[in-house]
C-alpha cells in the first residue's frame, strides 16, 4: 500500500507520556520537535514510582523498549486489597489474569521515574527524527490549521496544560477533599512479590514493591494532613505510617523526602481541537488509586501511534483523524475516570450504612473468581476491552 507524505508534530511536554508518544512517532518516520520548559536534568530528576499494568507492557514491546527496561522493573504476582473499616481482606494473584497476560508471569510490574526518563531521552538523541528543546517554554499564540499547514500540536504538558488553556478547549475539572503523599520506604514483614492496596476512611493507600525490602508508598488523605506529614520529621512520619499499615508490617528506614499534592477529577469531552490533539494528563486526570494514571495516558499514546499509521500508510485522512482519536478514547477514559471515582465514593468515608456493602463486595472478590478475572481486567487493559479479545 502506498503511504502518505509524512507530518511534522510539535509536541509540548516532555515527561514519560511526551516522551513516548514522541519516539513512537520518530519509529513510524514523521518528524517531531519535542518541547519542554523544565531541563534535561529536572526531567530525569523526579522521585517516584510507576505502577504499569499489561496495556503498558505492550506498547513498550511494540516501541522495542521492553528489554531494556527489564532489569529495572520489579514484578509483583499478588495483590492484597484490604478494607480496614471492615477488616476484609481479598487477594488477586496470577491465576486472575485473563490467558492473554498470563504468560507474562506478573500482574503488574513497579519502574522508577529515572531509568524509565534516562531511557527514553537517550533513544530521542540518538534520532534524526528528533529535535530536542529543554528548558524552553512554549508562549506561542495557538495556530489555526491555516497558519500552520502539515504540522500537529500535541498537548503533553499536563494537568496545567498551558496550550490547552491557549487553544481554548473546553475542560472540566474538580477538586477532590484529599491529597496525596508519596514516599520510598524500606518496609520489613511485607510478602514477597506482592503489592498493596487497602482503602481507610481517610483515602486509600498503595504499598507498592520496588525490589528487595524498598517500596513506594502513595498515601491519599486531606490535602491538610498530606502537606503536614509531608514536611514533619522522619520519625514522625515512620511511626504514623507504621500505625495504619497491616500490623505485619512495619517501616525502618525513609529513603527520600516526601512530596504532596491535591488530587483531581478532569476531564475534557474532546481531546481535539482543530490540530491540536490532547496527550495524557493534559486532557484527563484521575484518582491515583489502582495505579491508573501513567497506564491511562500511555492507552492515549498507543490509540495515537496506531491512528498515525494509517495516516502514514494512507487510510485515514487527516481530516478525519481528530475526530477518531476522540471517539477511540471516550471509552476508556470515561470508564477509568467514573470507576475510580466511585471507589472513592464507596471506600474512603465513614457512613455506616455503607459498611455491609463493602463488606458484601470484599467477600464476593474473594470468593468469585470470575469476578476478580473482570476486575483484574480493566485494570490491567482498560474498561473497553472486557468486550474483546487481546494480543497475545
Amino acid at each position: 500500500m502506498a503511504t502518505t507524505d509524512l507530518r511534522r508534530f510539535r509536541i509540548v511536554g516532555a515527561g514519560p507520556t511526551g516522551a513516548l508518544l514522541a519516539l513512537g512517532l520518530a519509529r513510524q518516520g514523521h518528524s517531531v520537535d519535542l518541547i519542554d520548559a523544565l531541563p534535561r536534568q529536572a526531567l530525569l530528576d523526579r522521585s517516584r514510582a510507576y505502577a504499569m499494568t499489561h496495556s503498558s507492557r505492550r506498547l513498550l514491546q511494540r516501541l522495542e523498549l521492553w528489554s531494556d527496561l527489564s532489569p529495572e522493573l520489579t514484578p509483583f504476582t499478588a495483590l492484597r486489597l484490604d478494607d480496614r473499616a471492615t477488616h476484609q481482606t481479598a487477594w488477586f494473584t496470577l491465576n486472575d489474569l485473563n490467558d492473554a497476560n498470563r504468560k507474562a508471569e506478573a500482574i503488574g510490574w513497579i519502574l522508577d521515574h529515572r531509568p524509565l526518563m534516562r531511557l527514553l531521552l537517550d533513544h530521542l538523541e540518538q534520532s534524526p527524527r528528533v529535535a530536542l528543546r529543554f528548558g524552553v517554554a512554549d508562549n506561542a499564540p495557538f495556530a489555526s490549521p491555516a497558519s500552520v499547514s502539515g504540522e500537529w500540536m500535541i498537548a503533553a504538558d499536563g494537568p496545567r496544560s498551558s496550550l490547552r488553556e491557549r487553544s481554548g478547549v473546553l475542560y472540566w475539572s474538580h477538586r477532590y477533599q484529599q491529597g496525596c503523599l508519596t514516599a520510598k520506604v524500606r518496609l520489613r514483614g511485607a510478602e514477597p512479590f506482592t503489592a498493596y492496596e487497602l482503602f481507610r476512611p481517610e483515602g486509600p493507600m498503595a504499598v507498592l514493591p520496588l525490589g528487595e525490602d524498598r517500596y513506594q508508598v502513595v498515601w491519599s488523605a486531606p490535602i491538610s494532613l498530606c502537606r503536614d506529614r509531608a514536611g514533619s520529621n522522619s520519625m514522625e512520619l515512620l511511626s504514623a505510617l507504621t500505625a495504619i499499615l497491616p500490623e505485619e508490617l512495619s517501616v525502618t528506614e525513609l529513603l527520600d523526602r516526601p512530596g504532596a499534592f491535591p488530587l483531581e477529577l478532569s476531564f475534557a469531552p474532546r481531546l481535539d481541537r482543530h490540530r491540536l490533539l490532547l496527550v495524557g494528563e493534559s486532557g484527563h486526570r484521575c484518582h491515583p488509586v489502582g495505579g491508573q494514571g501513567l497506564n491511562l495516558c500511555w492507552r492515549d499514546v498507543s490509540d495515537l501511534l496506531d491512528l498515525t499509521q494509517q495516516l502514514r500508510n494512507g487510510v485515514l485522512t487527516s481530516r478525519a483523524l481528530p475526530r477518531r482519536y476522540t471517539r477511540r478514547r471516550r471509552l476508556d477514559l470515561l470508564g477509568v475516570l467514573l470507576a475510580t471515582d466511585l471507589l472513592i465514593r464507596f471506600f474512603s468515608n465513614r457512613h455506616l450504612l455503607l459498611l455491609p456493602l463493602r463488606r458484601l463486595a470484599l467477600v464476593a472478590l474473594a470468593q468469585l473468581g470470575w469476578l476478580r478475572r473482570l476486575s483484574l481486567s480493566a485494570m490491567t487493559d482498560g474498561p473497553g476491552t472486557l468486550l474483546r479479545s487481546l494480543p497475545e
